[in-house]
């Protein structure tokens, strides 16, 4: 480490783990867009708090900028570092901090995977229900970083709705202990909500307090074949009507083909052109019958064609992963990805546009889409010919996507749903946030990091 200012954060943090290994300078630089070459100055892994700190004091006097890291599973562009700047990666401080049985909460660092925390809440005998398919190697930071959803947000709602408290290391240095895990706290701005969806331009989360619940009665698992897109919502309106539902999400017969390609067992003998998962309580024969009523109304209306109800904890997770297979099916064929969303009220309008422009704009590309049509969230994935330049084919979709926010505005729709803004969609954040509001989000990023070193260039 020949860089002078590698040298002096070393002589300050001796303990510091530090590395400018070229297998981790490309690993940790990027995350899952692939779109930027990575070229940070070092990665740093701190092992505790007072290490942040330290790295983030040194950091504003030796002007260079930070880029937090948490599991590298982002869409967005949110954590590449591709200018030099340091990566702070959270992975050491991964550990369990504590449960309380009377607040039925969690309290763990950032560098913890979903999945753990999942797992924890479960030995308490109770559930932390945030969830989604990375849910191996996302971080709990980067899901409070941009307040991740997933497939339960009908039913459980973002990542907000479940922290207690934080801890977050501003871009001055500062330990900030935020709400410490009060149901009610009438005391001014809740700094908390302001930190969690900041993409880490506002400072580091050190440690988060999160709420647990009870576990959901017995579900039942089912997928249906729904033969016309204007069938969706009749078929998702019935389910709320009907069901108590946990999820409900929707894949074209494109998404199916890649995730079967890959492994996963499609159950139909038919091909169809859209298919449903939906998971519901069944605790008992009566909420089991309403289910099959549901189905047979459904048939009979015409909105579905098809279907199967998993019969055993196996047949679910097969089920579920049709729809939770689909992105890493797509992994290999660099995607371009939109993440959008629009009032529930408005999907099946905004769909309609949707589709004729996908159809219009890419009549020769492989289009995937999929979604959480249930909370008016829906993914778009336009896959790379094999024979075009990378450069063409962003270049290319990214004429699509302006057209797509235009379609967006006029159904007063979002960018970004549950994936943050990075660096991917940061030219349409106007389209969402008025000027007012983004000269604010300036103000308050100035206060919170006054020398700009926290994620600089992401969100704005």
């Amino acid at each position: 480490m020949t860089d002078t200012r590698l040298s002096e954060l070393i002589r300050l943090l001796p303990g510091l783990r530090l590395s400018t290994d070229p297998g981790d300078l490309e690993h940790y630089g990027r995350d899952w867009t692939r779109r930027w070459t990575p070229a940070p100055l070092a990665i740093a892994f701190p092992a505790d708090i007072a290490q942040v700190q330290a790295i983030v004091r040194w950091a504003n006097g030796a002007s260079v900028a930070i880029v937090p890291s948490g599991g590298r599973t982002g869409l967005s562009g949110g954590a590449v570092a591709a200018h030099g700047e340091l990566v702070v990666s959270l992975d050491r401080m991964n550990r369990i901090l504590g449960f309380d049985p009377i607040d039925r909460t969690l309290t763990v660092q950032p560098g913890i995977a979903l999945e753990a925390v999942q797992k924890a809440a479960r030995e308490h005998r109770l559930t932390y229900p945030v969830d989604f398919a990375a849910r191996g190697s996302c971080q709990i930071g980067g899901n409070i970083a941009t307040n991740a959803g997933g497939i339960r947000v009908i039913r459980y709602g973002n990542t907000r709705q479940w922290v207690a408290g934080l801890k977050v290391v501003t871009g001055q240095g500062d330990l900030l202990d935020l709400n410490r895990g009060l149901v009610k706290n009438a005391s001014g701005y809740d700094l908390r909500h302001l930190v969690i969806g900041s993409e880490g331009t506002l400072g580091i989360v050190v440690e988060a307090t999160l709420w647990l619940t009870s576990p959901p009665p017995e579900t039942q698992v089912m997928l249906l074949a729904v033969p016309a897109m204007d069938a969706l919502m009749k078929v998702f309106a019935e389910a709320r009507h009907r069901l108590r539902l946990e999820a409900f999400e929707f894949f074209t017969d494109r998404a199916l083909s890649h995730v079967t390609a890959h492994g996963g067992q499609d159950p139909f003998d038919t091909v169809h052109p859209y298919y449903v998962v939906t998971e519901f309580e069944a605790p008992d024969e009566a909420a089991k019958g309403e289910a099959l009523a549901f189905f047979e109304r459904c048939v009979a209306e015409g909105w579905v064609v098809d279907g199967v109800i998993a019969s055993s904890d196996a047949q679910a997770a097969a089920l579920w992963r049709l729809r939770e297979g689909i992105t890493e099916s797509l992994a290999t064929h660099k995607p371009y990805k939109n993440d959008v969303s629009v009032r529930i009220s408005a999907v099946p309008a905004f769909m309609d546009d949707m589709h004729r422009l996908l159809t219009a704009s890419y009549p020769d590309f492989d289009v995937v889409w999929f979604g959480h049509i249930g909370d008016g969230n829906l993914h778009i994935n336009v896959l790379k010919p094999a024979a075009l330049d990378n450069e063409a084919f962003v270049a290319q979709c990214e004429h699509v996507t302006a057209m797509l926010v235009d379609t967006l505005r006029r159904h007063g729709g979002s960018i970004s749903a549950e994936h943050g803004i990075g660096l991917v969609k940061k030219p349409w954040l106007g389209s969402v946030r008025s000027p007012e509001e983004i000269a604010l989000m300036r103000g308050i990023k100035a206060v919170w990091d006054p020398n700009g070193i926290m994620n600089p260039g992401k969100l704005l």
